[in-house]
């Protein structure tokens, strides 16, 4: 309905070979990142690494602000906080290696006494997360992106055909070993967050793929006489306006999460950004270059 861009006449598909060797690059960063998380070289997040959880219940409410803030006065890092509000509950994770679950405790018992006289906690639990369970989770969260792209191959087979099943998966692939790689680069922790944020990414991704699948196939149906190049390249033309702004509303949002959004959510929100980025050009320089690239005759039959 909004035209950003009054008719645009973009050869997008003329770039395709551009597009594949930087693309290329960004795939190969990911395989990178994958080969680190299973070798132990990537900075491993607790749910993967292992580590020591205690869980503290305070008499009075507090705010996890004001117990990052202590520890991180004390020095310690890579440590991860939970609560419950309702019941005035705390739960802190510290990763493996820094200390043993003994002096894990106790060094969290004396920080809070020394930051927090006034309210007393009790110990509620303390648990040892150990590396059969960190394996297990990367196993698990690799199963997850696996299922989820074998899902999106037979959905869009089914929807369309075979070919543009291979390229929306080609491209959802691309778009989480691109951003999966840049977290590796940058050193970032690798935990069940950023696989979170991995298959928000994919979902989106798909989306966007979709649409412009979606008026190609209308085109192909109409114009089917002409060059595919050119149906797909007046096809991607077409939905420009729509896919930046779908891509800016998501897009402001994740930079809203990323500065308001707390801790918690820093690099849920940083994996977004990149993903909304990254998943709006695999629509267009990914996923329909590699249907076009595709052998065989594309149409479909007319309504």
């Amino acid at each position: 309905m909004i035209e950003l861009i009054k008719k645009p006449n973009i050869d997008f598909l003329g770039k395709r070979y551009i597009a594949f060797a930087f693309s290329g690059i960004l795939s190969l960063l990911g395989l990178w990142a994958v080969v680190g998380i299973y070798t132990g070289g990537a900075n491993l997040g607790i749910d993967f690494a292992g580590g020591s959880s205690v869980q503290l219940k305070f008499e009075n409410s507090i705010l996890l602000h004001d117990i990052r803030k202590a520890f991180e006065e004390k020095g310690i890092k890579d440590f991860d906080l939970q609560d419950l509000p309702t019941e005035n509950k705390i739960l802190i994770r510290m990763k493996k290696g820094e200390f043993t679950m003994g002096e894990f405790t106790g060094k969290v018992v004396t920080i809070l006494e020394e930051k927090f006289p006034q309210n007393k906690f009790v110990i509620d639990s303390t648990t040892e997360i150990g590396p059969k369970v960190g394996g297990k989770l990367r196993r698990d969260a690799l199963v997850a992106i696996i299922v989820a792209t074998i899902g999106i191959l037979i959905y869009v087979a089914f929807r369309f055909q075979f070919r543009f099943g291979i390229g929306a998966t080609v491209a959802t692939f691309h778009d989480v070993l691109a951003v999966l790689g840049v977290f590796y680069i940058m050193g970032k922790e690798i935990n069940l967050i950023l696989i979170t944020a991995l298959l928000t990414i994919a979902g989106y991704s798909l989306t966007d793929t979709v649409v412009v699948f979606d008026r190609i196939r209308e085109n192909l149906r109409t114009k089917h006489n002409e060059p595919a190049v050119t149906v797909m390249n007046l096809s991607i033309n077409e939905v420009l306006s729509r896919t930046i702004i779908t891509s800016t509303t998501v897009l402001l949002t994740s930079i809203a999460l990323f500065f308001f959004g707390g801790e918690v959510l820093h690099d849920f929100s940083l994996a977004m950004i990149m993903g909304v980025v990254i998943g709006t050009y695999s629509s267009i320089f990914v996923a329909s270059p590699i249907v076009l690239l595709w052998k065989g005759k594309m149409t479909f039959a007319k309504k």
